[in-house]
């Protein structure tokens, strides 16, 4: 079992935030959405880039593979536990 971070420890990695590289603030800001979502009994909402790939794929006239959909539902359900 790990050990808990402190509010002190939380606090110091969230003050770094704006240092990082753009794509890791924004996949940051995306968990933390997910995650005061599950805490407050909210529903889930895609960003704008999530929207975007799903109307894409939506365009594309060949489906996923069997292969494709098991992966990403792997990936979703470890996503989840965390």
């Amino acid at each position: 079992m790990e050990c808990p971070m402190t509010k002190d420890q939380v606090e110091a990695v969230l003050a770094r935030v704006p240092t990082w590289p753009e794509g890791r603030q924004q996949e940051l800001a995306e968990l933390a959405l997910e995650i005061e979502a599950k805490i407050s009994g909210a529903g889930y909402g895609a960003m704008p880039d999530e929207l975007a790939a799903i109307d894409e794929g939506l365009a594309e006239e060949e489906a996923a593979s069997e292969e494709e959909v098991k992966t990403a539902f792997a990936l979703f359900q470890r996503h989840d536990g965390q």
